[in-house]
């Protein structure tokens, strides 16, 4: 079984930036393809970012793109959202995934485990 804590989240400006972090159990950690999702209020759950299991691929939404970095560190079991330049368009409750597959989705479908979530506020 593999269980996902995420944390980082918080209130910053615009322009700000956070750090979030997932934890993840499990020793198979570093044959999951990781990511990210965030919702909105009222708006549907969308695809951020995604990281394969080695880390060299990666994918972004087109509306972080340049701002969002994704990252993990097989090591520590841990992957990471690292968020600049951010908007008040931004402000939702991101979700770390894992997916057992070997390419990098954006569908909710294609994952199987989500962290619990952690609210991300921008003010403007």
């Amino acid at each position: 079984q593999v269980q996902l804590v995420d944390s980082g989240g918080g209130l910053v400006q615009a322009g700000g930036s956070l750090r979030l972090s997932c934890a993840v159990s499990g020793r198979t950690f570093r044959t999951y393809t990781m990511g990210w999702f965030r919702q909105a209020p009222g708006k549907e759950r969308e695809f951020v970012a995604g990281i394969s299991w080695s880390g060299y691929s990666t994918r972004y939404a087109d509306s972080v793109k340049g701002r969002f970095t994704i990252a993990r560190d097989n090591a520590k079991n841990t992957v990471y959202l690292q968020m600049n330049s951010l908007e008040p368009e931004d402000t939702a409750v991101y979700y770390c995934v894992a997916s057992g597959r070997s390419d990098i989705r954006a569908t909710i479908e294609d994952y199987d485990y989500w962290g619990q979530g952690t609210q991300v506020t921008v003010s403007s």
